[in-house]
């Protein structure tokens, strides 16, 4: 396999402007929502002292970011994505600008920031939806693997990026500073995406009620057996990245070590997401992706075991490397199938769907997680719950026939209206001719 091949390719962001646009937006709002989740918890301390006030902010966030996927996936399936999104990226723009005056004040609400952390969760979710649904109309089908791990990449380096920024801002100009910086660059995106076409969906759902048009999206779900696979396959996976809440107690009792020991532990996952990104060219040309997505869960979760027997810090770190590179590669998988077997109008409440099962898998998984570690010890725990995870897997790939024979692209799912039928200008040639998966 040559180098070229294994490497990320980038050259979708010069020859599609509309996905370039779309970048530099989500780019802005991982940055956006990293400044923000710092900021409120230190405000909010400050302004009450209080660690269960923190959380009661985080977990408001939280609940509005859920309510927002679930309703966002439905609008993004009845109107114009174009639209939801720039109406969501002014809305959270507004709700910065709304923190900045507020921690301004002389007296700063705490109630205010409560309400606004809410608001910016839901309409966060309400456009990152739309902008899921987006993509395939964008770039094509073909090309939504090479988008999907540019998408990653940077959402792996935001995260990376965003609290450290938020840190030195807030440590040399303050928590107002914070929020106006993020304010303003989430405006600035508007003057991009405002260029971007019309993208309605090609059929309307069926339902004539947002409810039961969300109880639809569940019904594909669970009819579609490949994507029906791939939720579930994702949401065990989702279960194991809550490992993180174990790192404190790992680092005491096994390393003998403290915070400098956790915060390595902690970025060693992202380190290896962000490698299986960029070297995440090989994807687009899988014959069997959902092979190979059970393939890369079961290795995870033998990382996890295999950290139960770890008693030093360098090989846990290596191993912790490994579990991001592997989980970063499933997850470019799901996306890819989930995306590849969705009909257009299917696309928002999927999408919906596929973040939801993130944000409720690493829930649940860290309550189990943290109620194992306080029956078990630290590596014990890990040991057990890596091994379980990977005994279920494999009774999937057992079970699962319909996702060992799929393909990236359904043959039933055919191009939609996107950069593949806009006018043939020479940018738009030279996207359509970007190496990409086939329907073989």
């Amino acid at each position: 396999m040559s180098k070229s091949n294994i490497m990320l390719d980038f050259s979708l962001l010069k020859t599609n402007k509309n996905f370039r646009a779309i970048f530099i937006a989500r780019l802005m709002s991982v940055l956006g929502i990293g400044m923000l989740n710092v900021a409120v918890p230190i405000q909010i301390y400050e302004l009450t002292g209080s660690s269960l006030q923190v959380g009661f902010a985080v977990a408001l966030d939280g609940f509005g970011m859920f309510v927002g996927l679930m309703l966002g996936g439905v609008m993004a399936d009845r109107y114009d994505r174009r639209k939801l999104i720039l109406f969501s990226r002014f809305i959270c723009g507004i709700g910065f600008v709304l923190l900045a005056l507020n921690s301004y004040l002389s007296a700063s609400s705490v109630w205010a920031v409560y309400a606004i952390s809410l608001w910016d969760g839901f309409f966060s979710a309400i456009g990152m939806t739309a902008l899921l649904a987006s993509i395939p109309h964008l770039v094509g089908r073909e090309n939504v693997p090479t988008a999907g791990a540019l998408s990653m990449l940077i959402v792996r380096i935001g995260s990376v990026v965003s609290p450290a920024l938020a840190g030195v801002v807030i440590v040399s100009l303050g928590v107002t500073w914070n929020y106006g910086l993020a304010a303003a660059g989430t405006l600035c995106t508007l003057l991009s995406l405002v260029f971007l076409p019309s993208m309605k969906p090609t059929e309307k759902p069926t339902e004539d009620h947002p409810i039961k048009s969300m109880i639809g999206g569940f019904s594909f779900v669970f009819h579609h057996k490949v994507i029906r696979s791939v939720v579930a396959l994702g949401t065990l996976e989702a279960v194991t990245t809550s490992i993180r809440v174990l790192f404190p107690a790992l680092a005491l009792t096994a390393f003998g070590g403290g915070a400098f020991e956790v915060g390595l532990m902690y970025a060693a996952v992202p380190v290896g997401s962000t490698f299986g990104a960029l070297t995440s060219g090989w994807v687009r040309s899988v014959n069997k992706p959902g092979v190979v997505m059970l393939t890369t869960a079961f290795l995870a979760f033998m990382c996890v075991a295999s950290l139960g027997l770890m008693s030093h810090l360098v090989p846990t770190l290596l191993i912790l490397g490994m579990f991001g590179y592997f989980g970063s590669i499933g997850s470019l998988l799901q996306y890819s199938i989930v995306q590849g077997h969705t009909p257009d109008q299917m696309l928002g409440r999927m999408g919906s769907f596929w973040t939801a099962q993130d944000v409720v898998g690493d829930s649940a998984g860290a309550m189990g997680i943290g109620a194992l570690g306080k029956i078990l010890a630290p590596l014990t725990s890990l040991t057990t719950l890596g091994l379980g995870c990977a005994s279920v897997t494999v009774l999937m790939a057992a079970g699962f026939k319909s996702l060992r024979n799929a393909r990236l692209i359904d043959p039933d799912v055919m191009p939609e209206n996107g950069a593949a039928e806009e006018p043939k200008t020479q940018e738009a040639e030279s996207g359509s001719k970007l190496a990409g998966v086939t329907s073989s």
